[in-house]
């Protein structure tokens, strides 16, 4: 009977022992690559932007220039996104924006824009959706160019009744068979502009304080 109450002792120890020991390698996993992570993701995301927002349009960390939006039934978001705002000599240039078409044919569409100071669309690219392969994923960039035919678009030249795909009375090509998916883009970006003309004051108020430098003493 001591026997085996030492051998469940035993087993426990170990089991505690090779709890605590895995519990330390992930910790220390998670300490050594959480930077590099970050770093990465970062990058992506500059990368993304970049496509959207040229380097000729801005000379500030745009990263670092952000501000917090909370969710907004024109940005089709629930929960707090991020806007990155890009300034040239320390004039508003674009802001990015982070808009979800809700109304995909097979669920949200999530965008990423950016638009002008003056109103007009630098550019969209989609950041990813559930969309049919081979039919309504041609939104994707690599895939199709229809995605560019947002730049340079806006709502001074194009009226409500324009902001639609061609088959419902609208400005924006479609593929056949596919209407669904460009029809609830076409829809966001629209929304998302709306977002835009009724926030861009708050949209380029004073950029995020820069750290002040230490005083010598």
């Amino acid at each position: 009977m001591k026997r085996l109450a030492r051998a469940s002792l035993q087993s426990a120890a170990n089991l505690v022992f090779f709890a605590v020991i895995g519990t330390a390698i992930l910790a220390s996993t998670f300490f050594l690559t959480h930077d590099e992570i970050v770093k990465s993701e970062k990058a992506e995301k500059l990368k993304l932007i970049t496509q959207i927002v040229p380097l000729a349009l801005f000379d500030n960390d745009i990263m670092q220039d952000t501000l917090s939006i909370p969710a907004d039934p024109l940005l089709g978001t629930e929960d707090v996104t991020t806007a990155y705002r890009a300034r040239l000599n320390d004039a508003p240039s674009a802001v990015v924006l982070e808009v979800v078409a809700p109304d995909g044919y097979s669920g949200k569409i999530a965008l990423v824009l950016a638009v002008r100071a003056n109103g007009e669309l630098a550019g969209v690219r989609v950041v990813s959706h559930k969309e049919t392969p081979g039919l309504g994923d041609y939104i994707e960039l690599p895939k199709n160019p229809w995605i560019k035919g947002f730049d340079g678009k806006s709502r001074e030249a194009y009226k409500d009744a324009e902001w639609k795909v061609k088959k419902d009375g609208g400005k924006f090509d479609y593929m056949a068979g596919a209407t669904i998916t460009p029809r609830a883009v076409v829809k966001a970006v629209n929304k998302a502009l709306q977002y835009f003309e009724t926030n861009r004051d708050k949209l380029f108020a004073a950029s995020t304080p820069k750290p002040q430098k230490e005083k010598q003493k």
